[in-house]
């Protein structure tokens, strides 16, 4: 078993560090008020990994995999909300869910994807809005046989093409739906797996093709209140490892034209190339943007978040600049090799902890520092505050929100496996 704290000992030592960061003019008060009002979007393919729910259908391809087979995965659209709702209760702070459109619930008829509607959602939206969540959307361009081939709104066939362009259009109408009942906007992220294993000849053709399908699927205008669309590039996947048609310069100039969110994913670009240094860029020129949170290993492996350097620069991004009411976070891993609502507890609060380090931070003593060009002090200072009584004020956020803090979380997690997890064969 893993002790939990006496709130009394959380209690005197956050005490002490509310002390002592308010020696660098930093109050612990505010930011926990700021940190509490930050939703993160989970994602609900960790729980099933990446399978859904259409009738029918043995899901597979377009580059998704996940690897390993720890048992206890959702098995049904119900037990995949009760282990969210298992994992939430030890996440603090008030957040939401991030949906693929092969989640929906067709009552056991077939549905093709051209022809979701809303009311195959209905019961993720009652049950988001029992729990107090807002919700997020994703059209599945993957795992069907008209993606087959690696190509979906690319494609040169214009019957595969329009199918793909009507299941996106759908999408955002579903969206809409969400935003509207729970009462805050659903960001529904386009992504697709469309590119080359090995080198193509003309690069230019499918971005054409996509071009003109992305403008068919934005065609209508919604309300942002509801719905806002996003559009997530990719580097290489597996079986297009030479070529993608949806790079990231394609989506930053689609994205600067139309108007749309672009979403930044930490595992879709170069092994050594990091998504924290491209906030302050794009967000000078567009109004939003949507993260997905991420750990590559090599490569886009989608691993669990872990409180790592680059999570912390992505949270220090967001803070130092401002941004976090124009910043979407929402989270993308999978891993079946561990008890998966420990891999959404782990890599949620990890997001949360780089959050409230970043604004721990004394960033306005930094940035006169920077300013006056004492880069001796900034260099300084910056190692100085990483050995701050971060933790303390940790623990005592989690017993503000009632959950448990440090370890303890961990024996929660253990029993629902052994009571609930354990009997699902």
């Amino acid at each position: 078993m893993f002790p939990q704290a006496k709130d009394a000992l959380i209690e005197g030592s956050y005490a002490n560090a509310q002390e002592t960061y308010a020696q660098y003019a930093v109050n612990t008060g505010a930011a926990l008020e700021r940190l509490a009002r930050i939703p993160i979007s989970l994602h609900c393919w960790q729980g099933d990994d990446v399978g859904g729910f259409e009738a029918g259908e043995a899901l597979s391809g377009g580059g998704i995999q996940a690897t390993g087979n720890y048992p206890g995965k959702a098995r049904t659209a119900g037990e995949l909300r009760t282990d969210v709702e298992k994992a939430l209760s030890l996440i603090p702070g008030t957040h939401r869910l991030n949906l693929h459109a092969m989640y929906a619930e067709t009552g056991g008829k077939k549905v093709d994807r051209d022809e979701l509607e809303p009311g195959h959602f209905q019961r993720w939206i009652d049950w988001a809005k029992g729990q107090g969540l807002g919700m997020d959307f994703n059209p599945t361009c993957f795992s069907h046989p008209k993606a087959d081939d690696g190509f979906t709104l690319s494609h040169r066939d214009a019957g595969i093409r329009q199918f793909w362009i009507d299941h996106c259009i759908a999408c955002r109408k579903i969206g809409e739906a969400m935003g509207r009942a729970l009462g805050t906007p659903c960001v529904t992220n386009v992504w697709i797996p469309d590119g080359f294993k090995d080198i193509p000849v003309d690069r230019m053709t499918p971005r054409a093709l996509l071009k003109q399908s992305l403008d068919a699927v934005f065609a209508e205008k919604i309300d942002p209140k509801y719905n806002l669309d996003s559009v997530e590039s990719k580097l290489f996947g597996i079986g297009s490892e030479s070529y993608v048609v949806g790079s990231h310069e394609f989506y930053l100039g689609y994205a600067l034209r139309n108007g749309t969110l672009l979403c930044l994913d930490a595992g879709h670009f170069h092994p050594t190339e990091v998504i924290s240094d491209k906030i302050s860029s794009v967000m000078l020129y567009l109004d939003e943007i949507l993260l997905h949170v991420s750990r590559g290993v090599r490569w886009d492996s989608d691993h669990v978040v872990i409180l790592s350097d680059e999570l912390r620069a992505i949270a220090e991004e967001i803070v130092r600049h401002d941004c976090l009411g124009r910043i979407h976070i929402g989270l993308d891993f999978f891993d079946a090799s561990i008890n998966r609502i420990a891999a959404w507890v782990t890599g949620t609060r990890a997001m949360i902890k780089a959050l409230l380090l970043a604004l721990l931070e004394p960033v306005d003593r930094l940035r006169t520092l920077e300013q006056e060009g004492d880069y001796t002090a900034r260099l300084a200072l910056l190692e100085e505050i990483k050995t701050l009584p971060f933790g303390a004020v940790w623990d005592y956020y989690c017993l503000q929100q009632g959950v448990p803090a440090g370890a303890a979380w961990i024996n929660a997690v253990k029993q629902y496996e052994a009571e609930v997890l354990a009997g699902r064969g």
